[in-house]
């Protein structure tokens, strides 16, 4: 896995743990259990209290500036009229019925005042968990499925000059010696000066070089190069190919596969990565002698 995926892994792994935590959270404080407000209270003073139950007597916010705003008037309309004697309160007889009637008053509040209640909190955490992860994924598979303009493998690579990529491949000896190109996971190898019929036509050589993919086409194992045998053998299976990619022996189906290369400004060798690989069966007579020295596996 490449550096990004790791990053774009821990970023999930971290939306997922805050999810967890968010419902734990919310989960507690709906199974905490309130405090009992009569704890510690005798029994006498609970079955004082019960007697009350159900007796509430509320006296409207407005009825003390009723009454004055009503005494006002009527002392505004009557200054002249002289006082009446007051009137004996009517007593209520003994074991009289006292009906009692309770009211109640909803009040509603505003949203900023009552806050976040945590069934919204919990809603809210979880549509956002669900969104970086769509998003993530989005990123992710974009940056997957875009394909690469300008630079690195699956585009166009400019390997370096053609005079200097032919210089490095040729030892003073005549022997060869691959040039790597990371960036299209490539060997820069010298051509044979005349190709073979299934790779006639096909743009995989230009100004005497061609570019061979670095993967084992038996199970994608990166093949290295053998100094001693001249050629490439892979350490995974024991497939063995000569200079060119050629096969010579072991389970690999056919010939390594090779890059359509081109040379651009007369002097630079371009690997074109971002088109399909070269495929070419197993060659009934190689181009090039192979093993020519001792092998590496």
């Amino acid at each position: 896995m490449t550096f990004t995926n790791w990053i774009l892994v821990a970023v999930a792994v971290f939306a997922i743990l805050g999810a967890v935590g968010a419902f734990t959270i919310a989960f507690r404080r709906t199974r905490a259990e309130r405090p009992d407000p009569t704890a510690g209270v005798s029994p006498e003073t609970r079955r004082a209290d019960r007697s009350m139950s159900g007796v509430r007597v509320d006296m409207p916010a407005d009825a003390e500036d009723r009454g004055d705003a009503e005494t006002t008037a009527a002392e505004d309309e009557e200054p002249e009229q002289a006082e009446e004697p007051e009137e004996e309160p009517e007593l209520v007889p003994a074991g009289a019925a006292v009906e009692v009637v309770e009211t109640q008053r909803v009040v509603e509040v505003t949203p900023e005042e009552s806050g976040v209640s945590r069934r919204q909190f919990f809603n809210r955490a979880i549509g956002a968990t669900f969104g970086l992860f769509l998003g993530l994924q989005g990123v992710y598979y974009l940056a997957f499925f875009w394909p690469k303009l300008t630079g690195g493998f699956g585009s166009d690579v400019d390997a370096g000059a053609l005079d200097d990529l032919a210089a490095q491949t040729v030892n003073p000896d005549g022997s060869i010696v691959p040039v790597f190109v990371p960036e299209a996971r490539a060997y820069i190898v010298p051509a044979p000066d005349t190709l073979s019929d299934q790779m006639d036509g096909r743009d995989v050589a230009a100004g005497g070089l061609m570019a061979i993919f670095q993967r084992c086409v038996h199970l994608g194992c990166r093949v290295p190069w053998c100094a001693t045998s001249i050629g490439f053998e892979c350490p995974c299976h024991g497939s063995r190919y000569n200079s060119i990619g050629e096969y010579f022996s072991g389970p690999a189906p056919r010939n390594l596969d090779r890059f359509i290369v081109e040379v651009r400004n007369e002097d630079r060798f371009i690997i074109r990565t971002g088109q399909p690989v070269v495929e070419t069966s197993r060659a009934p007579r190689p181009s090039v002698n192979y093993p020519q020295g001792p092998t590496c596996i």
